[in-house]
């Protein structure tokens, strides 16, 4: 199953990288993207349930999956806005237009709400879930099991743990997945970051872009604007709910119940809900995305 995934994929050059994403089908496009720190195989066993509906196109952010590391990166590489740069332009020259399904997790949904946001005329829909709906007011409305860990990270303490360490990928990957992932998947999910060091940058970059009591404050200027967009958007939109769920829990769930134009399908996970639930999503959106 890896190997095959890794094999079907393509590759752009997006100023001046090569980005590599996933592409089956043809049809109205339905761009899946993930977040950190995973890749396109996040999606591998949704995307089948999708097989026929569209043009399914899943990215590897910059820096991350099969995608080229940025050269010469340091602690300002990888934000949310140079992220933003690589992906845009990548749909762009995807021809990624019209009729548009964004099926989206972290911050995949921080880049893919901002590109509904930016680009409403060719959103046919939106699939989230786990998503980023809003700026975090402080550090005390933080998930609390994560609180201690995300603080860290955005430390100077988060240099050892990521680059060195690759916390994200060893320790919080798995402890947001209910199963156990088989050495296989995590292998796939460490092979980006096999490198200690600069290799490993995108990730805890990622983690320090979270719009937290006013900081960073263009990312909190970005997902503060969609976040009020959503509210009023007539754009069909399926909520995909974890159970027990992480990011999208107690007030934040309450907040997304609001949107207008909503469909909710409740999943069993934490918060890479694609390892636990793939099925039970799958069949979601695709029963949601043949209602548009």
């Amino acid at each position: 199953m890896t190997t095959s995934f890794r094999d079907k994929k393509k590759f752009a050059t997006v100023h001046g990288k090569q980005m590599a994403y996933i592409e089956e089908g043809t049809g109205d496009p339905i761009v899946f993207l993930h977040g950190n720190p995973t890749s396109s195989y996040l999606w591998r066993n949704i995307m089948p349930h999708l097989a026929g509906k569209g043009r399914l196109i899943a990215p590897d952010l910059i820096g991350m999956g099969d995608s080229d590391k940025l050269d010469n990166s340091g602690p300002n590489s990888y934000t949310y806005v140079e992220q933003r740069k690589y992906l845009f332009s990548l749909l762009e020259q995807l021809g990624v237009t019209d009729n548009v399904t964004l099926v989206i997790h972290d911050w995949g949904s921080g880049l893919g709400f901002h590109w509904a946001h930016t680009h409403a005329d060719a959103v046919k829909g939106i699939a989230f879930m786990e998503a980023i709906v809003a700026p975090v007011p402080s550090m005390d409305s933080f998930p609390e099991k994560s609180r201690a860990v995300f603080e860290g990270l955005r430390s100077p303490a988060g240099d050892e743990m990521v680059l060195q360490k690759n916390m994200f990928v060893e320790n919080i990957l798995p402890a947001s997945i209910q199963r156990d992932l088989s050495e296989e998947e995590m292998n796939e999910y460490r092979r980006p970051f096999a490198n200690a060091g600069e290799d490993r940058r995108p990730t805890l970059t990622w983690p320090r872009q979270i719009p937290i009591g006013g900081d960073p404050a263009d990312v909190v200027k970005i997902v503060g604007a969609y976040s009020e967009w959503l509210t009023q958007t007539p754009i069909p939109k399926l909520f995909v709910n974890a159970n027990p769920g992480v990011l999208i829990a107690g007030p934040v769930r309450d907040y997304v119940r609001s949107w207008p134009n909503l469909t909710e399908v409740t999943v069993p996970g934490l918060h890479f809900i694609q390892e636990d639930s793939p099925d039970q999503i799958g069949a979601a959106v695709r029963d949601w995305h043949a209602t548009l």
